[in-house]
């Protein structure tokens, strides 16, 4: 008996168990963390939801003319948190703007908090949940739309670059700790998850691709780097990036990534421990106040 189809049965089944598996990890690379919002605002806040793509979206308002009765429209900033976070989590940001005199919105993205499930979370989600709050925070009273400002960390950062590129009505954009490159972006939820870099880092964005039916053509076009080089020659949007020089998840040279193409783009390398810090520096918010005080006019 020949031992050609046998060996053709084994090497096929073989085969077909390392793209199950690789198809698995995919994934568990492509699936968030889902951490509970554990803590609320300290200050008066509405809950709040809308949709993103038919999907449930779930988040607070903080408005600082809650009591009247017919608020004045005024400068509103969303905050915005990255993967495998949630809204509870970027309170760190929220209650200092507050604090300051701004209503703030804030929201958990799609297969985060509470919000509902979404199958193959992606930075593009994250750009579509942010353009979804921007419609529903433009029907609020309390909104002046040429005042709305963004702070988004991480893959929130991220996700608001892109929404520049989708000429979202953003009028000043801070970003902290935000990846720009997408194999990054694989790298670091692959150590995440205690999976190895290679080969996984080069195979799984291909089938993550193809799992999430992002064409090709966008790829190319999601890139931070360059959506922020053509904002800074057009002059469109004020941008403020901000990065740790000590955070080992997502590392600072990411924002020098973006510096060697655009220089003089304004920034800030803080030093601080980890990739969820970056407020802790005595340089932080004497910088992220001046710049929303100067391009949203509070």
């Amino acid at each position: 008996m020949s031992l050609l189809p046998v060996l053709g049965t084994v090497f096929g089944l073989a085969a077909g168990a390392g793209t199950a598996a690789l198809y698995g990890l995919t994934v568990k690379a492509q699936r968030p963390r889902l951490v509970p919002n554990e803590i609320e605002p300290s200050v008066p806040f509405e809950r709040v939801e809308w949709t993103s793509e038919g999907k449930k979206v779930k988040g607070w308002f903080m408005s600082r003319s809650a009591s009247a009765a017919s608020p004045m429209p005024g400068p509103v900033i969303i905050v915005a948190h990255g993967w495998g976070s949630n809204r509870s989590r970027v309170l760190r940001y929220a209650l200092p703007l507050y604090e300051e005199g701004y209503s703030i919105l804030m929201y958990d993205a799609r297969s985060h908090g509470e919000s509902d499930v979404f199958k193959t979370p992606s930075g593009l989600q994250f750009r579509d949940d942010l353009l979804a709050a921007l419609g529903w925070l433009h029907a609020r009273p309390e909104t002046d739309p040429a005042r709305i400002g963004v702070l988004g960390h991480s893959l929130g950062g991220f996700g608001a670059v892109l929404a520049l590129d989708a000429q979202a009505p953003i009028a000043a954009l801070v970003t902290d700790s935000m990846p720009v490159r997408f194999e990054t972006m694989i790298e670091a939820e692959l150590k995440r998850h205690k999976l190895p870099k290679f080969p996984l880092a080069q195979i799984i964005p291909q089938v993550m691709l193809w799992r999430s039916g992002i064409p090709r053509s966008f790829m190319k076009r999601a890139n931070p780097a360059a959506i922020l080089q053509n904002n800074k020659k057009s002059g469109k949007v004020p941008v403020l990036l901000v990065h740790s020089v000590r955070d080992g998840f997502i590392p600072p040279s990411e924002l020098n990534h973006v510096l060697s193409r655009i220089p003089d783009l304004p920034h800030l390398f803080v030093d601080v421990e980890g990739h969820s810090a970056s407020e802790q520096d005595p340089a932080f918010w004497p910088a992220v106040l001046s710049f929303f005080r100067t391009h949203i006019k509070k």
